[in-house]
């Protein structure tokens, strides 16, 4: 099984604070990875240096590499917009945009120069389709995508990261806004999507870990504590910290 991204000896700082600490994990394609542990463990700072969405904060600095497809992401000539339409994200809270369901959809095709209204259609239908969404939404299309519920906005969300034809997929607890029902949802439309898409996903539930991911990673202070098949992270742990936190005693 290939690996689409291969992280070697990361280290990242915010200011003075070492958010992670020499990272070395490689992601398989077309699998589900699950990152857990406790809140500030660094989880999500991993998961957005990424598709380098921490360039985005000032006072920042990394070491060490990330490659995805062989190629150094980080390099000072790697195109970082189509480096996001290739590893797309999703978000804790759904963050449609205040426009139709369609122009959600559409948004990302659009700005890539897709202005044919016939192939506009067959991207967004495809994607809905994808995203478990099309046959609740397929007669409302031009209404706000604001007009959702709080699953259905998540599923477009996750729709309009399809549209842009990546290859991975970062979920940053993508259900913790959710109720069960939704969630139930979600997990399985990311069992679905995986067929298709390299899906990395941070999640504070470890039993939503245990169902849906291929393989776990569990971080702790910065540091990668175990990687490895989610049956036997969860079942015949390695490191005293990991049984500890997964059978519940601290985070």
């Amino acid at each position: 099984m290939p690996n689409v991204i291969e992280i070697k000896n990361l280290t990242f700082k915010y200011k003075d604070k070492i958010a992670l600490h020499n990272i070395d994990i490689a992601f398989p394609a077309r699998q589900v990875t699950a990152l857990i542990g406790p809140s500030g463990c660094g989880k999500s700072t991993l998961l957005r240096c990424l598709n380098r969405m921490n360039d985005l904060i000032e006072q920042t600095a990394i070491s060490g590499e990330i490659t995805y497809e062989g190629k150094d992401i980080y390099d000072r000539y790697y195109d970082v917009i189509e480096l996001r339409t290739k590893i797309g994200m999703v978000f804790q809270k759904p963050n449609p945009f205040p426009m139709s369901i369609f122009d959600n959809v559409a948004y990302g095709p659009r700005c890539q120069g897709v202005k044919e209204k016939k192939k506009l259609q067959e991207i967004v239908k495809k994607a809905l389709l994808d995203a478990a969404l099309y046959e609740e939404v397929k007669d409302r299309l031009k209404e706000s995508a604001m007009s959702l519920s709080g699953g259905q906005q998540q599923r477009l969300c996750i729709a309009r990261a399809i549209a842009m034809n990546p290859q991975v997929i970062l979920m940053d607890e993508p259900t913790s806004a959710l109720d069960p029902i939704a969630t139930a949802k979600i997990e399985e439309l990311i069992s679905d999507l995986k067929t298709s898409y390299t899906i990395i996903i941070v999640t504070h539930n470890m039993q939503q870990a245990a169902r849906i991911s291929d393989f776990t990673a569990f971080f702790l202070m910065g540091n990668l504590v175990e990687y490895g098949e989610t049956d036997q992270i969860f079942s015949k742990p390695l490191q005293p910290k990991t049984e500890e936190y997964i059978t519940g005693r601290f985070g």
